[in-house]
């Protein structure tokens, strides 16, 4: 069998690396022209179940590498107001197996990370065109240069922008959730951590500030050799209709978008804000895949983003590739038919994946009450007030944490916190 790979992220490096291990002929094609580019967003917390995925998709020493490139794990969750004033903070438990434990992550070096062992199996600067079925029932990627390649199996891993999905799945469709969010990375220095919210260095910091706007904030800071300068990255969330019209703006102008949005926020947050390199901020409205009917099996199938995209709410878009990844490559390197294999995937993948998608938007959408006006005062009192709450009765507190855990790995399935392509 060999199977072609469309997209060398999360998910397609894991099931490169996932196929070659049990022995499949694999083939992964990259749209971007080197490694490094064209990769948006700076951090991933890989949850525990996606730990378990990565741990039996990769070869021991690409596992070991990968762990040596994290970033310390976020030890709490810290959720405050917009001017600094503790809602909840609340420890996250640890494990001390790395296969069986939370990782915070930059994107370059676990890219990098995965891109052990797979040099003569990656190609670079390959756009992806269309696809074609054989009358011997094998299928051919075409790309942009000109080329192409056949095999057995084609695998979009390629993105919210599929265009594997464009062809193959012409009905599904993504949604816009009605949320614009605004990022940006700044060093980690003495300096800088002086302004961070009480207890974020550690954490995974949630602002929660008037109108439906929110702040995530994340300190990054790597103990591997040479793997990364230490970073604090901000990610700045509201409705759409809060923003002017961000077409053609500079990313200097972003930025002083935020700052004009955030007159009222703590000084120092917005002292965050204002220090971020412009060359790193971003824009992104943040979409969501639509539930689709399960379709008739084929030797052209999808994962992560391509298939099942979903809003950061819940912090499982990548954990829930990397599950992509390791099922499908077990089913293929288990079955004798290739499509009987694929069925067998995509009947549990849209199960699990429909569910985490919903999920997530509950989490980010711009037409929900606290967005709203009047109502949104009231929405945005009654949370504060419930966190507050919660954080003051240690039983309330360590089941909410448990849930949240929980929701991590577990919302996927009965029995099991931004990457823009």
């Amino acid at each position: 069998m060999r199977v072609l790979i469309i997209g060398a992220g999360t998910g397609g490096l894991a099931l490169a690396h996932g196929l070659r291990k049990a022995g499949v002929d694999v083939a992964l094609f990259e749209r971007d022209r080197t490694p490094r580019s064209m990769l948006i967003g700076y951090r991933v917390g890989i949850s525990q179940d996606g730990s378990k995925a990565l741990h039996s998709c990769l070869p021991p020493d690409v596992f070991a590498e990968f762990v040596r490139t994290t970033a310390r794990p976020a030890v709490r969750i810290n959720m405050r107001t917009e001017k600094y004033g503790e809602l909840l903070v609340g420890e996250i438990p640890q494990g001390s197996d790395p296969a069986h434990s939370e990782q915070s992550v930059s994107r370059i070096a676990m890219r990098t990370a995965l891109l052990n062992g797979l040099d003569d199996v990656v190609r670079f600067d390959k756009t992806f065109t269309h696809f074609s079925r054989n009358d011997d029932g094998s299928v051919t990627a075409f790309f942009d240069d000109g080329t192409s390649e056949t095999g057995d199996v084609l695998v979009g891993a390629d993105g919210a922008q599929s265009k594997v999905r464009r062809q193959y799945l012409p009905h599904a469709k993504i949604a816009d959730t009605g949320i614009t969010t605004i990022a940006g990375k700044l060093p980690l220095t003495p300096e800088h951590a002086k302004l961070l919210p009480p207890q974020a260095d550690g954490a995974v910091t949630l602002l929660y500030g008037p109108k439906g706007a929110f702040v995530i904030i994340h300190v990054m800071r790597f103990d591997g050799e040479g793997v990364e300068d230490d970073y604090i990255m901000w990610g700045y969330a509201a409705s759409h209709d809060k923003f002017p019209d961000l077409k053609s703006m500079t990313q200097e102008q972003l930025k002083q978008v935020v700052l004009s949005m955030t007159p009222k926020f703590h000084p120092n947050l917005r002292e965050l804000f204002k220090l971020a390199d412009p060359e790193t901020v971003f824009e992104i409205k943040v979409r969501t895949s639509e539930p689709l009917q399960p379709w008739e099996a084929s030797n052209v199938t999808l994962i992560g983003d391509a298939v099942h995209l979903m809003t950061p709410g819940r912090g499982i878009g990548a954990n829930t590739a990397l599950r992509d990844a390791e099922l499908l490559t077990r089913k293929l390197s288990e079955a004798q038919d290739p499509v009987q294999a694929i069925s067998e995937y995509e009947r549990e993948m849209v199960k699990y994946g429909f569910e985490a998608v919903l999920a997530s938007r509950e989490q980010m959408d711009g037409n929900g009450a606290i967005h709203k006006p009047v109502i949104g005062r009231v929405v945005l009192a009654f949370l504060r007030t419930f966190l507050r709450v919660t954080n003051a009765v240690p039983a309330l507190k360590r089941k909410m944490l448990a849930r949240d855990a929980a929701h991590r790995d577990h919302v996927n399935s009965a029995d099991e916190v931004v990457h823009a392509r």
